[in-house]
């Protein structure tokens, strides 16, 4: 029988292949990512049935230099090896699929021949150990290691067992009533029993006509959403980088057969990777091998494997769009993604824009080849998809990421037939471009300002504390400050919380004395809080009353929109902090018209109309109405105090000048006013200097009506002016205070004066 006969029927040679790792073995073995340590090589003759070859390498893993203990111990006990055996003797993976190449061709056995097979216990060997770690080491082995025999379904087979799969070797030799070997020459027993297995089955006349296949080209596919999808065959990947594409993923899963167009990468709203990505495999066996690679790596990252559905790949890849089948269905080697196209762009600046520079690539199809992603309405989005032919476009293409079409930089990225699917479905999906509603519906923003408890002003009795841990609560704070606590106001520690309710990592502490803020804020400041088992330093700065109620009032004097408002919050007091809120209508804080008698008015009988479904929150706006009325008391004092630095003023210069705008009848020819004097040097103080102050303000802020002293108003005033009287302070009595007749030099009538004079004008202080 001629040897292509012999080819049509089975192999002429087949190789036993053993392979140990430095970890697990049995079932688990090549879920824990461990390195090969062991291959051993048997060539059986099949024609004679007999041993033609046996090779065995220990193989040094890249850790053996780092690592004292290389094997574990139920692999030492069972075999020969030891970590002596494999730091001396053994030689690097690569080596030793070179020197089992060499030596075949010593022995006039070409192994690239189709009827040469490898056999295995089982698929663990080759598509969970050796083909996995080729890949990460980036070791290109040869093609006859995609083809193998899968001894345990032979000998299954064989025995006519075809529901009952054997688990291990004991298993197979019960099967075949054959006795475990007891005298080994080789490293492993295990090797010289799947020999006498072999032997077996082509002594009974068995064929190893079923070979096993490993893909090692992610082939293209196009995904329809009417299609039926096997859930036991599909796993959900998260973890992975972002700027993974489909056949970086199905690198990752190397000896495990994907079915076309089976990477699914999963995208966010926005429409941009977001680590996941949904693999179909073409059987239930494959998909359980890999549920066995959870937290194998890409790089320096773990990758979460888990089990999906159908339905799961086929919302991700799954399309019912014609142009994007059509687009699909061209014969494709590599899809480039597009993003951040001008919106005017068309197919001709596309192709200028790949075959332009040293990195020149053409498109297949011309502009058949770009397919642009469109809204509903048919306005670009920006985003287009690009067909090459050959795989050696891809790294030309992709070298163009970043330049300009216009004055617009390119993004460039390594697509897949289900990412055009995907994107294609959220492009002409109308709900794609709906405002999605917020988690938590947004309350309108509200100054919640403290208890009165709070200090005003410029002192510096208060310190600031930052980068508290979340959980810290008052008594931890107490406990951080230690002796410095005991200079603290009663209820003087505010915690400071977001928009949200939840703690932002500030707290607020009011000392009796700048002196104490001082000593605290430098003592503590850069010092450890201890909250569990977390250790964090603490920022601790020294502030004003002023500084404090900025923060915790969100630096919001007067109702102002919700997206301007200052994000900070404070839980008043000794309130309990707002947990989740409901939403209601706040009421904003009172105009600037609104009196003291007006808000009291409101603190006493609340609106009836709002409905109050949280009383942590009634609390928290009593509280803002108080100091909403404490805040009107303070600015009518401030104005008292006011008017009687104004008075002082008055009667140290003799003459008022309460002016509303600058006094400049120059300015403006129908001022009111008389054209002012010459200002004689002698009447205007040298000791002490003319106080320039603000202008005169009401409590709400409503500016007050000019005022100007009678000489200086023309004749034809305006309205709503009123004329200030010069006071001159006399010693008198109320019943000749206006008497002509008993005038004295001590008594003298007042007359007005010819002349004053004018100084500059002022505005006092509010």
């Amino acid at each position: 029988m001629s040897i292509k006969g012999l080819n049509m029927i089975g192999p002429h040679h087949v190789c036993v292949l053993y392979v140990a790792t430095a970890g697990l073995q049995g079932p688990l073995m090549g879920s824990d990512e461990q390195e090969i340590v062991l291959l051993i090589y048997v060539i059986v003759d099949v024609m004679q049935n007999k041993i033609v070859g046996v090779q065995q390498y220990p193989i040094r893993p890249l850790s053996a230099d780092s690592e004292d203990t290389i094997l574990l111990e139920p692999l030492t006990t069972d075999s020969g090896l030891t970590d002596e055996l494999i730091k001396s003797s053994g030689r690097l993976l690569d080596n030793a699929i070179s020197e089992f190449d060499a030596y075949c061709n010593s022995l006039h056995i070409d192994p690239h021949n189709p009827g040469f097979r490898l056999i295995t216990d089982g698929q663990l060997p080759l598509r969970q150990c050796l083909h996995p770690e080729a890949c990460r080491k980036e070791i290109e082995l040869p093609f006859y290691y995609t083809t193998f025999h899968d001894l345990r379904k032979d000998a299954s087979r064989f025995a006519g067992k075809n529901d009952e799969m054997p688990q291990n070797i004991t298993d197979m030799l019960s099967c075949l009533e054959l006795n475990p070997e007891t005298e080994n020459e080789f490293y492993k027993s295990e090797a010289k029993d799947m020999v006498n297995i072999v032997q077996k089955l082509i002594k009974e006349g068995h064929k190893f006509d079923l070979p096993e296949n490993i893909a090692l080209v992610l082939e293209p596919g196009i995904c329809s959403k009417d299609d039926e999808i096997d859930s036991n065959c599909v796993v959900r990947a998260r973890g992975l980088p972002w700027q993974s594409s489909d056949q970086d993923i199905a690198k990752f899963f190397r000896g495990l057969n994907v079915a076309k167009g089976g990477v699914a990468l999963c995208l966010s709203a926005q429409g941009r990777r977001n680590g996941e990505a949904l693999v179909r495999f073409i059987n239930q066996e494959h998909r359980d091998m890999a549920l066995k690679r959870h937290k194998h790596h890409i790089d320096s990252r773990y990758i979460e494997v888990y089990r999906a559905s159908g339905k799961d790949f086929l919302s991700v890849a799954g399309g019912s769009s014609c142009e994007a089948q059509a687009f699909l269905s061209r014969g494709a080697a590599v899809i480039i993604r597009m993003r951040g196209l001008p919106y005017d762009c068309v197919a001709k600046q596309v192709l200028d824009f790949f075959a332009s520079g040293d990195s020149s690539c053409t498109v297949l199809d011309g502009t058949d080849g770009v397919l642009f992603v469109k809204k509903p309405d048919g306005r670009a989005t920006g985003d287009a998809f690009v067909l090459f032919a050959n795989e050696t476009d891809a790294p030309k293409a992709l070298s163009k990421h970043r330049e300009c079409i216009g004055s617009r930089y390119i993004e460039l990225f390594r697509s897949t037939t289900a990412e055009v699917q995907q994107v294609l479905n959220r492009s002409m999906d109308p709900k794609t471009y709906e405002q999605p509603a917020p988690l938590i519906t947004p309350m309108p923003q509200v100054p919640l300002l403290p208890q009165h408890v709070i200090t005003s002003g410029t002192r510096k009795d208060c310190v600031r504390l930052r980068g508290l841990p979340y959980e810290a609560q008052v008594e931890h704070i107490l406990d951080f400050l230690g002796d410095h606590a005991k200079n603290i106001i009663f209820q003087g520690v505010h915690m400071v919380y977001n928009a949200q309710g939840q703690p932002s990592g500030e707290a607020f502490i009011q000392m009796d004395s700048e002196q104490s803020a001082f000593i605290t804020a430098t003592q503590k400041h850069h010092r450890y809080m201890i909250f569990g088992k977390k250790q964090r330093y603490i920022e601790v700065f020294q502030c004003s009353g002023d500084d404090m109620n900025l923060v915790l009032t969100g630096g919001i004097p007067a109702p102002v929109s919700p997206a301007k408002a200052a994000p900070a919050l404070l839980s008043p007091g000794m309130l309990p902090a707002i947990a989740p809120l409901p939403p209601t209508n706040i009421p904003p804080p009172p105009p600037p018209n609104t009196t003291v008698a007006q808000i009291s008015q409101n603190l006493v009988q609340p609106n009836p109309t709002l409905s109050w479904e949280n009383p942590t929150l009634y609390a928290q706006q009593q509280a803002q109405m108080i100091a909403q009325q404490n805040l009107l008391a303070r600015q009518n004092q401030a104005q008292v105090q006011n008017d009687i630095l104004l008075m002082n003023q008055i009667a140290h210069h003799n003459l008022a000048v309460l002016n509303h705008g600058p006094l400049s009848p120059n300015s403006n020819p129908n001022s009111m006013l008389k054209p002012p004097p010459v200002v004689l040097p002698h009447l205007l103080s040298q000791q002490q200097p003319l106080l320039l102050l603000q202008r005169q303000m009401t409590p709400m802020g409503l500016s007050r009506p000019p005022m100007y002293p009678p000489h200086l108003l023309q004749a034809s005033s305006a309205p709503n002016v009123y004329p200030v009287m010069p006071h001159v302070a006399v010693k008198r009595t109320y019943g000749d205070a206006f008497a002509e007749q008993t005038a004295t030099p001590a008594k003298r009538p007042f007359h007005p004066q010819g002349t004053f004079p004018v100084y500059q004008h002022f505005y006092p202080n509010m």
